[in-house]
């Protein structure tokens, strides 16, 4: 099965055919960094690395774009609320240069945690002020932008198809999505330069056409893919909250500035990590858990990946400690079975064949991962497939799920001396045929996490892979 994705743009999945042949430029959407990343975001990192994973497994070279945004978020994705950066800094009581560096070493720490393959290039706002700049120059000469209570506004007037990606109701009161601002001509409009703004301590400023200031949001995604993909390339990713305001103002002023459209052929995102009421998990609303705190309660971080690999990126991710425990347990199960496949013998390709289409054909299906999935237990548990097989289809497959198999090692199994003692005295019983004993050791046994097994030279101890 070709490769097939659901295009936000068009509303519809389609036949993924990039626009130079086997190659893919990607972009998508990176943290700002104010604050530590929650298991929410990694979600979406996670979606944008299983979509890399499987360019790479269908055989395309992918020039993957990530941007670091150190400046000009505020709370709201529109204009309006208090700078990301700043509230960092408040609360920490250090610069904002020094909040952004510390930020975006632990988000790299969680990323290589998660196993997620880096991007090509990772590039930040404020090493790019002059590429933002040169951009808002272009839309100005072309008649896009005007200056109002001292700030550059894009305005949305002039770009006939204006919210095409989230298909905008301009006839419908949006006050809901944007705040009012009477230096707007049109309420949709956007700044792409402050030069005045309630923040006065705003540290990071820069000298521009428009007088010392800094950029807009929205500009930064536009200048940095434009100049590390060019005026058109394949595909641009981040999460369904990016759709109304930042992607639909990042199409906006790249079409404008560029002259091409679509500026972007295939849009992606991912739906929301949600809490049990269906609440969104939110640094705002202080109800997020960040990765360490999810290793500090006993997990892997590569469970958390297994688990979100369970539901598909486009739907609701449920979160509940018993979905974790489930995710845990089965990413055991799959690694520690594959620490006993016996890599000896011969490869029978024939016989991978079948299973090596039904992953593809999964995977293929819009990243189908739960399927994929499924297809991992289907190989494990067929009897016909021989260990080498299993081996080689449980590599292949990894090239794309990411748990990272082909790194993990059998660890030397260590027997405490109680269990070892208990071993012993079922041995006595049994080889005094006193049944009803020995079946008493070894459920003792059983209860330390270890199972006793018989054979002729007595007894073999391994791990209870179902022992938490």
């Amino acid at each position: 099965m070709p490769l097939t994705l659901y295009n936000t743009l068009t509303k519809t999945r389609e036949k993924f055919i990039p626009l130079k042949d086997k190659t893919v430029g990607l972009y998508t959407c990176g943290p700002t960094v104010y604050n530590y990343m929650h298991i929410g975001n990694l979600r979406s990192f996670l979606f944008e690395d299983i979509l890399k994973r499987t360019l790479l497994f269908n055989g395309y070279k992918v020039k993957h774009v990530m941007n670091i945004t150190d400046v000009g978020h505020l709370t709201s994705d529109a204009d309006v609320g208090e700078d990301k950066m700043l509230q960092g800094a408040r609360r920490e009581n250090k610069t904002v240069w020094q909040i952004a560096d510390f930020y975006t070493k632990a988000f790299q720490q969680d990323s290589k945690k998660m196993n997620l393959l880096p991007a090509n290039k990772i590039c930040k706002a404020t090493a790019h002020i002059k590429e933002q700049i040169a951009m808002i120059k272009i839309l100005e000469k072309k008649g896009y932008t005007y200056v109002s209570g001292g700030n550059v506004y894009f305005n949305t007037s002039k770009a006939n198809d204006y919210g095409k990606l989230t298909r905008l109701n301009f006839n419908v009161d949006s006050q809901a999505r944007v705040e009012k601002d009477d230096n707007k001509k049109n309420m949709h409009d956007f700044v792409v330069w402050f030069t005045k703004s309630k923040f006065q301590e705003q540290e990071m400023k820069w000298n521009s056409p428009w007088g010392f200031g800094y950029p807009g949001w929205h500009i930064e995604c536009s200048a940095m893919a434009t100049k590390y993909l060019g005026k058109q390339f394949d595909i641009h990713c981040g999460g369904i909250d990016h759709i109304p305001v930042h992607h639909t103002n990042e199409i906006a002023q790249s079409e404008a500035a560029n002259g091409t459209k679509p500026w972007v052929k295939y849009w992606l995102h991912n739906e929301f990590l949600v809490l049990s009421g269906g609440e969104k998990m939110a640094k705002s609303k202080e109800n997020f858990l960040t990765l360490s705190a999810f290793e500090q309660k006993g997990y892997n971080p590569l469970d958390f990946r297994y688990f979100c690999l369970g539901t598909h990126y486009r739907k609701q991710l449920m979160f509940s400690d018993e979905a974790l425990e489930g995710a845990k347990a089965a990413r055991k199960r799959v690694v520690e079975t594959f620490l006993e496949l016996q890599k000896t013998g011969k490869n029978d390709l024939q016989k991978q064949k079948k299973y090596l289409q039904h992953f593809t054909d999964d995977i293929n299906d819009d990243l189908n991962t739960p399927k994929a999935l499924a297809v991992v237990w289907d190989v494990l548990k067929d009897d016909l497939l021989n260990d080498k097989d299993k081996y080689s289809l449980l590599l292949k497959f990894d090239t794309v799920l990411g748990l990272n198999l082909h790194k993990v090692k059998k660890e030397k199994l260590i027997i405490p001396k109680d269990v070892k003692q208990l071993a012993e005295q079922r041995l006595l019983a049994r080889n005094n045929k006193n049944w009803k004993k020995a079946d008493q050791l070894r459920e003792k046994i059983k209860e330390l996490g270890f199972i006793i097994g018989d054979t002729k030279e007595g007894y073999e101890i391994t791990k209870n892979r179902d022992f938490q």
